[in-house]
Order: structure tokens, then sequence, then C-alpha cells
């Protein structure tokens, strides 16, 4: 499947009724994976990919980041949208650079965040982020084919909890010309709702928040197009890592083994 008919494919499922997921693999196996679980479309995580580097969430550069998103995008034909946080700078520029990047290596959409990065990110001003929208939706458009740009209201992220100005953000991101929308870290399915009913572009769900995870069908009731999967999947992978090294090491024995996926089982997702 070429790029562009990945692009039109991942821009028309926004289209169609109902909700769909889209999980987000860490690198190049669990994408395999989870395509050959049947999913259509699949997203990168920020604080997944920066795990792979053995560091945190928001500490990778845009090479190390776009490498991470690469290894995913040729590990299967699905459509891949990829988490680029602010867009790796402050400027329009740089958000609009990432976005050009981010087709160069075969993504057919990403999301902007409206805070900036480093170890005390901020929430930018309304005008400074709705620029940084525009010129991200301006190199999107410029593309040779379809690029679904989604734009992120981070004020439950990123310590301002203000359900409305995160609806004034979103409103403003919708007028820049952002193809969909999120606000990560909703509290409840009433926050969800005000969201989805105030702006008319498709609204991502994340998931991944203890007690503020809610069910596909409840999330679809209350308006949302899109669920991603944001580090949870990357979590409980590791979970089960620190459970089964930990038995070995404590316990001196080796009973997760029986519980694992056979080695067979797994290699019908990968070629041969």
């Amino acid at each position: 499947m070429t790029q562009a008919e990945k692009g039109l494919r991942f821009h028309e499922t926004h289209k169609r009724p109902g909700v769909f997921l889209l999980p987000n693999p860490w690198d190049g196996g669990s994408a395999r994976i989870l395509a050959g679980l049947g999913f259509e479309a699949l997203a990168t995580s920020s604080g997944a990919s920066a795990g792979t580097f053995g560091r945190r969430d928001g500490q990778l550069n845009r090479d190390e980041a776009l490498e991470s998103v690469r290894t995913i995008v040729n590990a299967t034909d699905l459509p891949v949208s990829g988490d680029l946080e602010n867009g790796f700078g402050d400027s329009p520029e740089a958000a609009a650079q990432t976005v050009r990047l981010a087709a160069e290596i075969g993504l057919v959409g990403c999301s902007i965040e409206d805070a900036s990065g480093g170890k005390n990110p901020q929430l930018y001003d309304m005008e400074l982020a709705t620029e940084r929208i525009a010129a991200a939706v301006e190199a999107a458009k410029s593309l040779s084919f379809s690029f679904t740009l989604l734009a992120r209201a981070e004020n439950f992220v990123r310590g301002k909890p203000d359900l409305d100005d995160a609806i004034k953000r979103l409103r403003a991101y919708e007028e820049a010309g952002a193809d969909a929308l999120s606000a990560p870290g909703l509290p409840d399915l009433a926050s969800v709702r005000a969201v989805c009913s105030a702006v008319s572009k498709p609204v991502n769900f994340m998931v991944g928040a203890r007690g503020r995870s809610f069910s596909v069908a409840q999330l679809a009731e209350a308006g949302v197009k899109r669920i991603s999967f944001a580090t949870s999947l990357y979590r409980a992978a590791m979970t089960g890592l620190i459970r089964a090294a930990s038995e070995a090491k404590n316990s001196g024995t080796f009973g997760f083994v029986d519980e694992t996926v056979l080695t067979s089982d797994l290699n019908k997702y990968f070629p041969s």
C-alpha cells in the first residue's frame, strides 16, 4: 500500500460512523502483533518510544523520536500516526518542520501539543499555540497525500485542569484547520461529553489513566471518534516483565513461563 493510500484510508476512518481503536506499539515487534490482531491503524507513544531508549517521556530529541517511529512505520502496512510531542520546538516553524519530517519517514498523521518541552512544560499562550497549529496544518496541507493532524490541549496533564480553557483552545485549533482534537487527562465522562459537544472535528480519547479509562461503549456514547492507548500497552508489557523477573530473582521459581505465549504462537506474527 502506498503512503497516499494509507493517508486516505486513515482520513476516511475518521469520517465513517462509530468509534475506532488506535493502539500504540513501541517497536516493530509490537506493531506486527497489533497488526496481526486485526487493528486497522496504529499510533506511536512518546512515552513508550522514550522507554525503548531507556529514558522518560519527553527526553528524546526529534531525530531519536523519528528513528523510533520509522521502525514502527516499516514493520507493517498499516497507516501510522505519530505522537510528536510539541513538534520539538516552541516556534510555529518547528511544528511545521516536524510535520514535514514526519511525512518523509512514512507517517500519515501526527499530533502536536500546546505545551513546551523540558522538565517543567508549560502551556503556550493561546495566540502562540494557535499559530503553531496553523503552521502545522499548512505544512500538512502542502503534502501530496492526506495527512491527518491532531491538535492537543494539554490542560489536564500540564497543571491547568480548566475545562473551559481546554475547550476554548480546541475550538481555536479547529478553526486553525486541525483534522482531529484531543484533551488528554479528562477526569470524567461528563468532561468528555462536553469536549465532544463543543467541537465538530473528531475527538481522540487517550486511555491510560487509572480510574479514567472508560469502556469503548461509554466513550462512543459520549461522542468520541477514536481511542488511542497512550503508554498503556507498553506499561502492560513492562508490568509482565517486572513480575516475571522479580519472581525469578526473589523466589527462585519460573512459574511465569507457564503463563506466557509460546514462541511458536508469537512467530505467526513475524515473517519467516
